[in-house]
């Protein structure tokens, strides 16, 4: 039975928050070795479930590794990326002799050390195995991949839905590929494509046009004969590296040119409709104003400037304060808040509090609001997903958790750990209906379409402020490649 390594390092690094991540926000959300590896992933909506389900159809013995990933935040301290890529080559170097690597990383990860940090992890595991081994990876579809990540892999796997719905799939790809190399049916060999191009968050909603006309390119290319695999990566323009922006890569079969004409013919494709990809949002007055007077209820306004899934902080006040400012009852809002989170708690369930919620992390994000409100609810901030949704996480914990409901029927959620809004089981948990509110702010773009579409009968995308904001010329970048279009409408590209 061939014997092949399983580990995962995943984070989205937002490199404008001024909050580094350290290893404890690693070990805190998901950090697993070994047998607690398989326990943990085993059946997940997640490319790691995709591996384990994979070693059990093509007849591998999994050998776990390490596993982890946190909350996209801000960029990783040097500690925190040596210590986890550490003990990731130490356990790897520990269980050889292998056969195969199959890893999950991110594809934007950003360490204080190292800006390309996947990059670095698959040189290091590639430095262990030798050049011989074949690795497999996968990375997320908001990947900036790089040419020394194609290089660290024999094939490289990445996400087609957004919200990330396929990831399980994608996991199942890789390991179906791994079989293949090790039963000598292919040599996979590859190539990337990265023309000067960024695509807006809010234009990355695979299900519709413009960016399901990539994925139409994609399934076109998968059809050529000597094709394995091929991907779009649309980028994560939060983090000031080299390689950001949209990229696009194929995998052929013993064939270099067949992979590189693959992967420029997406690439020429996507620059052909460029200006389709640009953003036109509605501001937080006109959205707000929009919302109140629709007759489908509940209306979600995406909060795109304080993305927690882009690494925002979760406390955005902007939208809250502009329903407040327009008298809108009956709306719905989590905050990232632990100050008042133990307000709450010292006053107790049922207990009249004075607050002054979110706002805490900078101006930029608006400034703290006063409320007045009963406290309702005090839980302990976990819930489980079992339904396929973003991320695949399936277990979440967003730390003790206040609901307090104000005169204006207002159900305002407090966390005490930043949590992404993946799952409705987030406010289902703490007994909350929000098919009965009127307006839902969902700290999110495209990736919480998944949970909320099902009660949300009108989705309004809104160009708040922030460090997830939808405009990258919001932004001051030092580091990126020049020119990129939109941010220089010059920019050329020809294959």
């Amino acid at each position: 039975m061939k014997r092949i390594g399983i580990a995962g390092f995943l984070h989205e690094s937002n490199t404008f928050l001024p909050v580094a991540t350290t290893y404890e926000h690693f070990a805190s959300t998901s950090l697993t070795r070994g047998e607690d590896l398989l326990r943990r992933w085993r059946g997940a909506h997640h490319e790691m479930g995709g591996f384990l389900e994979g070693a059990e159809r093509y007849g591998f013995q999994p050998v776990p590794l390490l596993s982890t990933y946190a909350m996209p935040s801000g960029t990783l301290t040097a500690e925190a990326f040596d210590r986890i890529a550490g003990e990731m080559t130490e356990s790897l170097r520990a269980a050889l002799p292998l056969d195969g690597l199959l890893v999950a990383l991110h594809g934007a990860t950003v360490a204080e050390n190292h800006p390309d940090a996947d990059g670095e992890v698959l040189a290091r595991l590639r430095a262990v195995v030798g050049p011989d081994l074949p690795i497999v990876n996968t990375l997320d579809l908001h990947a900036n991949v790089s040419e020394r990540m194609v290089a660290g892999a024999n094939a490289t796997v990445i996400y087609r839905s957004n919200p990330h719905l396929d990831q399980r799939e994608r996991g199942l790809e890789a390991a179906g590929l791994m079989d293949r190399i090790l039963r000598q049916k292919i040599q996979p060999v590859q190539a990337l494509a990265a023309p000067p191009l960024l695509i807006q968050i809010s234009r990355q909603y695979t299900s519709e046009q413009p960016a399901l006309g990539l994925y139409e390119d994609l399934r076109q290319v998968l059809s050529w004969p000597g094709i394995l695999s091929a991907s779009v990566a649309m980028g994560f323009y939060y983090a000031d590296v080299e390689e950001m922006g949209t990229s696009f890569l194929a995998v052929a079969d013993r064939d270099p040119e067949l992979a590189r004409r693959a992967a420029q013919w997406m690439a020429a494709r996507a620059w052909e409709r460029r200006a389709e990809f640009v953003g036109r949002l509605p501001s937080p007055e006109e959205a707000v104003r929009t919302a109140a007077q629709s007759e489908q209820a509940p209306v979600a306004l995406m909060d795109i400037g304080d993305n927690v899934g882009g690494g925002s902080p979760g406390d955005s006040t902007i939208l809250f304060a502009e329903i407040l400012r327009q008298q809108v009852p009956n709306a719905l809002v989590i905050l990232y808040d632990p100050e008042a989170v133990n307000a709450c708690a010292a006053a107790g369930v049922r207990s009249t509090v004075e607050l002054r919620v979110g706002g805490k992390t900078d101006r930029l994000h608006g400034d703290p609001v006063p409320v007045r409100g009963r406290v309702r609810t005090l839980s302990d901030g976990v819930f489980l997903e079992t339904q396929v949704r973003h991320g695949g996480w399936g277990a979440s914990d967003q730390g003790v958790t206040a609901v307090v409901e104000t005169e204006q029927q207002h159900t305002i959620v407090l966390t005490s750990r930043r949590m992404a809004p993946m799952s409705l089981e987030q406010v289902i948990s703490l007994g909350i209906h929000p098919e009965r509110k009127r307006l839902l702010i969902v700290k999110g773009v495209v990736a919480p379409r998944a949970a909320y579409a099902p009660v949300a009968p009108r989705i309004l995308l809104v160009d708040t402020p922030g460090v997830t904001s939808d405009n990258p010329r919001h932004f001051a970048y030092r580091h990126r490649r020049r020119p990129l279009y939109p941010l220089e409408e010059e920019a050329a590209y020809t294959v």
